[in-house]
């Protein structure tokens, strides 16, 4: 009877189906049996949103609820929209007599995972030793994969190399948890870790995990591994696979063999191939390819239309290519072809009339929202402000931002670019007694370069890798064999009213410079250069790596925190529009 049941609740496909087989139960008195009411509750819960509610109805009803029939409501919410639920729940199962198993706790922690409930995570795991659940395989993965998703790294590491049988899902997690967090470099190690021990071979979930590190940190060699072992394993047939390759050589700076992998897909494109591969020719600045491949996909039959993120893309596209005219034509198409914009289109074209110069239609375009404008737009207009010295702008943009209660160091430190560039150092001293006042930190720069087999990260006078030395020397070298070539230091940039050496003294040892002097001294002199930075690229660090490219015949490639520069020959691919 039992398994005759639990077929006919399989065959379910609606909540009313269900409601009539709980009546059967009901009328047979089969439902007065535990096993058979704990599944077809279990069901029921995991079944769709309108079904838990109901089993959740029947649950109350219930006046001595087993571990099972709790199991199925902590189940059911951890699998729904609001996982805090199941937390609540466990914490009520908890006042009576019945006893959480290892599937209560895995459940629980999975709505942890779900919610990012750090706190309650942290208890449930101390409870999991506590009821002896611990050399649980699966629950010890449930465990890595909630602490890495609730940026509880060294705990996540701690559980798995505690794990005294690891299966892919819990490498996976880990791999996938470090690379989404702050530690790519160790997401990639501990995926040549996998490599080696030759006990569960990467699947596409890792390699997804990989490929997202290498793209952080621009690790073209790392990259060209995990795409190496891909092609071995045929991974590469999965499209999202195939999206993650061409968004990570998009991000590396390679974006023409970004765009052969594109060509040469196996499997069908999707709409994010389309809009990862436009965008990646957004990144590196080129307008005319991004706008021909959006064309060939609104052309080809065979292929998605377009929707809001490839006109987002394509937009992007315009913004970094200063391509005014064909954005704003953009803009207006969507209208026409039914697709409602967000936030971010408006944003991307008040970025690029703001970098046009055309300051006042873009805050016309702010003013005309259907929306409310978020903080991003108006520190778009404020950023505009400081690379056109519109002081007046950029007060107005501060102060809506004041208003809207922003308080990130950008901010501030863009305002304090603005008075900074006009010599006005009581207005810079008022911006950083506000800075003060409100506890707002600058967000230091830091800069990542892959060479020797490795990735390393510099950040603004650091002087902690072992040839600290050298670097600086080679800085020095750098720094005198520019100034013979007319090179002045853009003093502008630095945000204090101090003397001329000591302004250039602040600005001589940004991160990004120090990575390109280890770049010179331990990569090949044939060797492209490649720097990843976290933040926005100073203009004076622009004509020094304008100025290396042309003086030490090396192709020096930068991606900051919006886009490519490819220095070459003196010159840089953003044409000075950045």
């Amino acid at each position: 009877m039992a398994g005759y049941v639990e077929s006919l609740v399989h065959k379910c496909s609606s909540s009313s189906q269900l409601r009539q087989i709980h009546a059967h139960l009901l009328a047979t008195g089969l439902f007065r049996f535990y096993t058979l009411r704990s599944k077809f509750l279990d069901f029921c819960a995991t079944f769709n949103g309108t079904a838990l509610q109901y089993a959740v109805a029947i649950f109350r009803f219930i006046n001595f609820p087993g571990t099972n029939e709790w199991n199925a409501i902590i189940r059911g919410y951890a699998q729904n929209e609001r996982p805090i639920d199941a937390v609540v729940c466990y914490i009520s199962m908890l006042r009576y007599p019945c006893k959480p198993d290892a599937l209560t706790c895995s459940f629980f922690l999975k709505a942890c995972s779900r919610s990012l409930s750090r706190v309650e995570s942290m208890q449930m795991h101390g409870q999991v030793r506590k009821f002896g659940f611990y050399s649980d395989v699966l629950l010890q993965t449930t465990l890595v994969d909630v602490c890495a998703k609730c940026g509880d790294l060294d705990d996540a590491w701690k559980v798995f190399d505690e794990m005294s049988r690891k299966d892919i899902a819990s490498w996976n997690s880990l791999i996938a948890g470090l690379a989404q967090g702050s530690r790519p470099n160790d997401a990639l190690s501990l995926f040549n870790r996998m490599l080696e021990g030759g006990v569960d071979s990467p699947n596409e979930i890792t390699v997804l995990g990989a490929i997202s590190a290498c793209s952080q940190l621009g690790a073209i060699n790392e990259g060209d591994k995990v795409f190496e072992y891909i092609k071995r394993k045929r991974l590469h047939e999965n499209v999202i696979v195939c999206n993650a390759l061409i968004d990570m050589y998009s991000k590396c700076g390679l974006v023409e063999k970004a765009y052969n992998l594109f060509q040469a897909m196996g499997c069908s494109r999707s709409i994010i191939t389309w809009n990862t591969m436009i965008m990646g020719f957004a990144m590196d600045g080129d307008g005319i390819k991004a706008l021909q491949l959006f064309d060939r996909m609104t052309m080809a039959q065979s292929e998605p239309n377009p929707d809001p993120v490839t006109y987002l893309a394509a937009l992007c596209a315009c913004n970094h290519a200063g391509m005014v005219d064909e954005g704003l034509r953009l803009f207006e198409l969507m209208d026409k072809n039914g697709l409602s914009k967000n936030v971010k289109h408006y944003g991307t074209i008040v970025d690029l009339l703001g970098r046009a110069g055309k300051l006042d239609m873009a805050y016309k375009i702010i003013d005309s929202m259907p929306m409310l404008p978020d903080v991003v737009l108006w520190q778009t207009l404020l950023g505009a402000s400081k690379v056109h010295k519109n002081v007046e702008m950029a007060e107005q943009a501060s102060t809506k931002l004041i208003e809207m209660g922003s308080s990130t160091c950008g901010d501030f430190v863009l305002l304090s670019n603005v008075y900074a560039a006009q010599g006005r150092w009581n207005d810079v001293g008022r911006v950083r007694d506000t800075m003060n006042s409100k506890h707002v930190k600058k967000v230091p720069g830091f800069s990542y370069i892959s060479a020797n087999e490795s990735v390393f990260q510099f950040f603004n006078g650091d002087k902690r890798h072992p040839e600290s030395q050298q670097i600086y020397d080679k800085l020095e070298e750098i720094c005198f064999k520019i100034r013979e070539f007319g090179y002045e230091a853009e003093t502008n940039y630095v945000l204090h009213d101090l003397e001329h050496e000591e302004k250039e003294n602040a600005l001589a040892y940004h991160s990004e410079k120090l990575a390109l002097a280890y770049g010179l001294i331990s990569t090949d002199d044939k060797m492209s250069i490649f720097i990843n930075k976290n933040l926005r690229i100073c203009g004076d660090c622009h004509m020094v790596m304008k100025l290396v490219s042309k003086l030490y015949h090396r192709e020096v490639i930068v991606r900051d925190r919006t886009r490519f520069h490819r220095f070459k020959n003196g010159t840089c691919s953003c044409g000075e529009y950045w």
